[in-house]
C-alpha cells in the first residue's frame, strides 16, 4: 500500500471531503453537537446528482451535521436543534441511510481468488469494453461520459465467463467508491471478499482513498465490507421526502 496513507491519514481525508460536499468545516464532524450548514456547490465535491430541494444529514459518530438549501435550512433547523443523533436520522422528511467504510489499515489485505477463477484488470478507457456485458451495474457506470467515471475495474473469471466484479469509480480527485457485483449462482464462495480488498489495495497504492457504500438494511452488503478489511466511518442520508418521490408519499397524503 502506498507509504503515509494510515488511519489517521485517511480519516483527515474523508473529513476534508465530506466538509467541501456539505460545505462545512473539518472540525465541525468533531465538535459533539449539531451543525447546520447552507449547502453549496463546492470544488471537489464528489459528483453526485443532487436532489432539489437538496438535504443531506451525515455523522461520523460525534456531531451531527445537516446540509440544505437555504429554505429548507430555515424550516428544519428550529425542528432538529435541540434533537438527538438517533431522533434526527428518523425524521420525517428524510427516507434512506447509507453506512460508508474505509480500509481498516491493520486487517486489509490481498486475498486469492478461490479455486477455479482468475483475476482480470481493466483501468481507464479499456473499461468502456466492458459496458457490453450488462449485470455488473454495482460495479460500473455504463456511461462514457459519467461525471464519476469508471477508474478501475477488477473481476474474476471462470473460464471465459465473467462471474464478478469490482469497479471503482472516481467520485473526486481524493474519494473512489467501490462497488460489487457477483452472478447469483456463483456467490457465497469469497469472490467478492477477494475482489474488494484487493481492489482498494490498487487504489491505495495511487495515493487515493477507497471508500465503500451500502445501504443501512443491506446487511450481505455490510458483511462483505467487513470481511475485505474495511470498517465502518460515517452515515449519511439518502434522500429527502421533499419533492414528493418517497416511496410511501401518496398513501400518507
Amino acid at each position: 500500500m502506498q507509504e503515509g496513507i494510515d488511519k489517521s491519514k485517511i480519516l483527515e481525508i474523508v473529513r476534508k471531503q465530506l466538509s467541501i460536499d456539505m460545505n462545512c468545516n473539518t472540525e465541525d464532524f468533531d465538535k459533539g453537537e449539531i451543525v447546520f450548514s447552507e449547502s453549496k456547490l463546492n470544488k471537489g465535491r464528489r459528483m453526485f446528482d443532487r436532489q432539489s430541494p437538496f438535504l443531506e444529514i451525515a455523522t461520523m459518530g460525534k456531531s451531527v451535521v445537516v446540509t440544505a438549501d437555504r429554505d429548507i435550512l430555515v424550516k428544519i433547523k428550529p425542528l432538529l436543534e435541540n434533537k438527538t443523533r438517533e431522533d434526527i436520522f428518523v425524521a420525517p422528511f428524510i427516507f434512506g441511510h447509507s453506512l460508508y467504510y474505509i480500509p481498516d489499515c491493520k486487517r486489509l489485505k490481498k486475498l486469492p481468488l478461490p479455486n477455479g477463477f482468475e483475476f482480470c484488470l481493466k483501468e481507464g478507457k479499456e473499461i468502456h469494453e466492458l459496458y457490453k456485458i450488462l449485470g455488473f451495474e454495482n460495479a460500473l457506470q455504463y456511461d462514457i461520459n459519467h461525471p464519476r467515471p469508471d477508474v478501475i475495474a477488477l473481476y474474476a473469471t471462470c473460464g471465459s465467463e465473467i462471474v464478478a466484479m469490482a469497479g471503482a469509480s472516481a467520485d473526486s480527485n481524493l474519494m473512489w467508491q467501490i462497488g460489487i457485483d457477483v452472478i447469483p449462482k456463483f456467490r457465497n464462495k469469497g469472490l467478492a471478499t477477494s475482489l474488494v480488498s484487493n481492489l482498494a489495495i490498487m487504489i491505495m497504492e495511487q495515493g487515493v482513498v477507497p471508500y465503500y457504500g451500502a445501504a443501512s438494511s443491506n446487511i450481505a452488503s455490510q458483511s462483505v465490507a467487513y470481511r475485505s478489511g474495511f470498517t465502518p466511518t460515517w452515515m449519511c442520508t439518502y434522500k429527502n421526502t421533499f419533492d414528493g418521490t418517497a416511496p410511501y408519499d401518496g398513501n400518507i397524503k
